[in-house]
């Protein structure tokens, strides 16, 4: 079980990956962020997709889906967002966001590589 320093630490090892950020999606508070660039504000990004977040979480909802969300990707000129929902009993309500580079990154793998990191978080 990693605690949430040593899972943020993780995350930035994923290849490409620019910041990662712990994030409550109920109220847009960043619980944990590491990287990220002068020109980015983490912080801001994380926040600014708990609106996605609850928007996908409502229309499964009014949908009947009885399903939960794996990830989430979002796909720009020069990045790839990753938001992955926590599963966990202590981790309702929270995302990871990561944000990877386009040019670097495997996004098979850096997916795989935060579930495993998702599943080993203890909060």
């Amino acid at each position: 079980m990693a605690n949430l320093d040593i899972a943020l630490k993780g995350a930035m090892q994923i290849e490409g990956a620019i910041g990662v950020a712990l994030v409550d999606y109920t109220s847009g508070m960043t619980l944990g962020v590491a990287g990220g660039t002068a020109e980015l504000d983490l912080t801001v990004a994380a926040a600014g997709n708990t609106d996605v977040v609850r928007a996908k979480m409502r229309t499964i909802e009014m949908l009947n889906l009885n399903d939960e969300i794996e990830d989430m990707l979002i796909t720009l000129g020069r990045q790839y967002h990753v938001i992955r929902p926590l599963t966990g009993l202590h981790g309702k309500g929270l995302f990871l966001y990561l944000m990877l580079s386009k040019n670097r990154a495997n996004l098979a793998l850096a997916r795989h590589q935060l579930r495993t990191i998702e599943e080993s978080l203890e909060l």
